[in-house]
């Protein structure tokens, strides 16, 4: 099974792992979150990251979901991949999290290209007075 590591600001990680707990109904063993503070030391959470890197991986592979492209979390993760091993995606939102845990049954490259897209697909605009349409 493949690992998911949100490594975002604050409690975003955090917030986000609730949500998806919740509309999975369960509590998935392969997902884990580091946040990140401005008053901590990046180096240190490095070494924080790979350690989660490391308990989460069970020869699947990891991906790692961060939250802003260039950004101390993305630039963390950035040094955490190692192509085909651990794998890296910028804009975590909730749809990409929840795809990702859906599938991760599937090789890695697979989970990424899910949480991409469930990433992608899950960003709509609400036709105003439309009830449920978006485009």
């Amino acid at each position: 099974m493949v690992g998911v590591l949100i490594i975002a600001h604050g409690d975003l990680g955090r917030s986000l792992a609730d949500c998806a707990r919740h509309i999975l109904g369960r509590e998935p063993d392969n997902l884990a979150v580091m946040a990140v503070d401005k008053t901590e030391d990046p180096e240190r959470k490095l070494g924080e990251a790979q350690s989660l890197v490391d308990g989460l991986e069970q020869g699947d592979g990891v991906v790692v979901l961060t939250d802003m492209y260039g950004g101390t979390p993305s630039n963390i993760a950035s040094r955490l991949i190692r192509p085909g091993r651990v794998e890296a995606v910028a804009g975590v939102n909730l749809p990409m999290l929840v795809r990702a845990l859906c599938y991760s049954s599937q090789p890695l490259e697979i989970v990424v290209s899910k949480a991409i897209t469930g990433g992608l697909e899950g960003v709509l605009y609400i036709i105003p007075g439309e009830g449920n349409a978006a485009i």
